[in-house]
């Protein structure tokens, strides 16, 4: 019988764990999990605000690595 926890993860995970228990491998499923990356973060409003006041166009591949950037500067 599965983990119950095996249930809430997605099912690529799920696959993942239940073919790392079918080889007999002492895995633990939740090292299995992945960490978030810095770069998924989502922007803050006060960033995006500054880049919308920078650029004509915000929703733009510019725009949006200049507010991303800032962020991680702490400049925003």
């Amino acid at each position: 019988m599965p983990n119950p926890k095996v249930k809430d993860m997605p099912r690529k995970q799920q696959m993942a764990v239940k073919a790392t228990m079918a080889d007999g491998g002492a895995g633990n499923p939740n090292k299995m999990l992945k960490k978030t990356s810095p770069a998924l973060a989502k922007l803050s409003a006060g960033c995006k605000a500054a880049a919308k006041r920078k650029f004509k166009v915000y929703p733009s591949a510019y725009a949006n690595m200049w507010a991303s950037k800032t962020q991680k500067a702490g400049k925003c």
